[in-house]
């Protein structure tokens, strides 16, 4: 975990240099982190420029999807590792010319558990809830939860179709996540994206005065 902890800080350093906003995109499996990671790319075209770095024990087809959307993207295959490391994203961030992007999006594997350990060097963790999920994840996996700087409810297009009780869903996020800033959206209808990316073009416009 310290040489971990080095790296992460080798990467932040290395993101701010290249004045990158970084995100941590982590959920369980199944959220619809790929679908709605392609629909932010799409919406911020032409106003902030992005790459992807996807996790997965297997497979390139999360990358692939979005390289056909036009999203420059880099798979991971972490085999039987449960989660990326900053070694892993250091890695995978030196295929990319980081000149080229404003926004860096690293798609993690789809665990709630092991992520919630290893910093990436990200400026901010973004953690999905999805509504097909059950209201209490957030009480089952606290410590995912809580280190999240934003809280996402995915799916919302089916929030009627599995009873999802939004209230409930909402207060225990509140409880466990108290500091994150809570969207709700669906990326296939479009619902609540638009106030997502928003808040991104604010944090990475934040994020420069910052660096000046």
């Amino acid at each position: 975990m310290e040489k971990n902890d080095r790296l992460a800080e080798q990467n932040r350093r290395l993101f701010r240099s290249k004045k990158l906003l970084v995100l941590n995109v982590v959920s369980s499996p199944g959220s619809g982190k790929t679908a709605f990671i392609r629909e932010t790319a799409v919406l911020l075209d032409g106003r902030l420029r992005v790459a992807v770095i996807v996790g997965d024990l297997a497979t390139d087809n999360d990358a692939a999807r979005l390289r056909d959307a036009g999203v420059a993207a880099v798979q991971i295959r972490t085999g039987t590792v449960c989660h990326l490391d900053a070694g892993m994203v250091f890695n995978a961030a030196s295929q990319l010319d980081l000149d080229k992007f404003d926004l860096l999006i690293i798609e993690n594997v789809g665990n709630l558990v092991c992520p919630a350990d290893y910093d990436l060097g990200e400026d901010l963790r973004v953690v999905l809830l999805s509504v097909t999920e059950g209201e209490d994840k957030p009480l089952k996996y606290p410590p995912m939860f809580h280190s999240a700087a934003a809280a996402i409810v995915t799916k919302n297009d089916l929030a009627k179709a599995v009873d999802f009780d939004r209230g409930q869903a909402l207060a225990n996020l509140k409880r466990i996540s108290h500091h994150a800033k809570i969207f709700e959206v669906s990326a296939k209808t479009g619902e609540g994206m638009n106030a997502w990316v928003e808040f991104l073009i604010r944090q990475h416009a934040t994020a420069s005065v910052a660096e000046r």
